[in-house]
């Protein structure tokens, strides 16, 4: 069996209804479970940007990535390790305002784990820590033999460490055309 690592796809799509749909229906027909996904927009004027985590086999990244470029709409699609990029998440967590007082345990996780206070409430405190999902759960952990209410993170958003690939590949497009229109021209 084909062993499995966790890639970052990146989808490049112009902005119109449904899409969403669409793109999640590849991943749905092909049963692969999305660990994380963020839209966006990107650099390039009108159009947006899918960031979604996977964890699967180099064989079947490569057939995922052909039928994402398949979807109307879809400008290009690739797809990155860990390595290739860098990424944080961001989590929220909801905790008693109880837990704070009389005790300067919760004040030094908050100060371990670089998180922040976003706001404080009479019966809850909000604390925000961004970073890699291990230490936003590492810090969930903490908190939770401390008490809390709630906790959120988001999916990851994630910025290409090699210059961006779908500048390149639109000014290749460019090109193209302009060579195709040279050609009719002559």
């Amino acid at each position: 069996m084909e062993s499995k690592h966790k890639y970052t796809i990146t989808v490049f799509t112009e902005n119109q209804t449904g899409l969403l749909a669409r793109v999640v229906s590849v991943f749905t027909r092909r049963h692969i479970n999305i660990i994380s996904l963020t839209t966006s927009e990107s650099s390039i004027p009108g159009i947006h940007r899918f960031t979604i985590v996977v964890s699967l086999g180099a064989n079947a990244i490569e057939k995922l990535m052909g039928q994402l470029e398949k979807q109307i709409d879809v400008i290009k699609a690739f797809y990155y390790e860990e390595d290739e990029i860098v990424y944080q998440e961001i989590a929220l967590y909801k905790v008693p305002t109880q837990i704070f007082s009389g005790d300067s345990s919760v004040e030094r996780l908050i100060r371990q784990y670089n998180a922040r206070i976003l706001q404080i409430e009479q019966e809850y405190i909000v604390i925000e820590k961004t970073g890699h999902e291990h230490e936003t759960t590492a810090l969930l952990e903490e908190l939770k033999e401390l008490g809390i209410y709630e906790f959120v993170r988001s999916g990851r958003v994630a910025i290409v460490k090699p210059m961006e690939r779908l500048n390149k590949y639109l000014q290749s497009l460019e090109q193209e055309v302009g060579n195709q229109v040279e050609e009719e021209g002559v």
